[in-house]
């Protein structure tokens, strides 16, 4: 590649979009991997608007990220997924190859596990998740990695425990539900996953044991959750969303620009930086 034909783009996509941190950890892994003809921006996109999106696209679009609500509404798009995307019917990455294929992978899932792992989680005997929605059937992903015995899931509804029995099943997980007005015995879990919208956990601040396992909440922002911060102060082990946001994005660029290994520290502090900013 010479000349213009050396700029490349890559974007991530979702409706809403303004609130997205990938921008900010891509172009940080570009600047620290030298690859200043490379570009990344951010687009909202919604499911109707996703294919007249993809079929502007020119050859020097590397890939994507997606996020909410394009994970499954862009697979009918692609000419191929891994088997981690299609267990959990979710495509968080897709790749541009040289010779024009679109192929979607799921970076959600290793990067919990990568997230999990730098913190000395390699392996548990159970774990409990928070929660039921799309995070959910990653978390039980990962842990279909990292856990040898039961999970158990905390749900609302029973529309909700229904999903996530057929995602145990799918996944082959041991998956015990228990209804959401029980969600204090999770905190007794060797490894506790909220997957819960901001605010949800707030209320089991007050029951977290004291003898504090380890938490893993994925959201980052606000943060600490009251739930991440009481954790900490029983001396409980906590790995945040920014953690997963960043271990998911190095693997992404690892993908897009076939470099390795992507710039980890570096991103972090710029996701840091950003959120302390904002």
């Amino acid at each position: 590649m010479s000349g213009t034909d050396s700029q490349r783009r890559a974007a991530v996509l979702g409706s809403p979009i303004a609130h997205s941190l990938s921008p900010v950890l891509h172009r940080a892994a570009y600047e620290e991997l030298g690859l200043g003809d490379w570009s990344y921006d951010r687009f909202d996109v919604d499911e109707e608007a996703l294919p007249g999106f993809f079929g502007q696209l020119g050859p020097e679009w590397a890939g994507l990220s997606l996020t909410m609500p394009l994970k499954r509404a862009v697979i009918p798009l692609l000419d191929g997924i891994s088997e981690t995307a299609a267990s959990v019917e979710a495509v968080n990455t897709v790749v541009f190859t040289e010779d024009g294929r679109r192929l979607g992978d799921n970076t959600d899932i290793p990067g919990m596990v990568a997230a999990l792992r730098e913190r000395g989680i390699e392996q548990v005997d159970s774990a409990a998740i928070l929660g039921a929605g799309a995070t959910a059937s990653s978390a039980l992903a990962a842990l279909a990695r990292i856990c040898t015995g039961e999970v158990v899931a905390y749900v609302r509804s029973a529309e909700r425990a229904a999903e996530m029995r057929q995602w145990g099943e799918r996944l082959d997980v041991e998956v015990r539900i228990q209804d959401w007005a029980d969600a204090a015995q999770a905190l007794h879990a060797p490894l506790v996953i909220a997957t819960t919208p901001a605010g949800t956990t707030d209320a089991l601040a007050a029951a977290i044991p004291e003898r504090a396992t380890t938490l893993f909440d994925v959201l980052y922002d606000p943060w600490p959750t009251e739930l991440a911060a009481r954790w900490s102060a029983y001396g409980g082990a906590v790995v945040s969303g920014l953690d997963l946001l960043v271990h998911q994005a190095v693997l992404q660029v690892e993908q897009m620009t076939g470099r390795a290994p992507a710039p980890l520290d570096a991103m972090r502090k710029a996701g840091e930086h950003a959120l302390a900013a904002h």
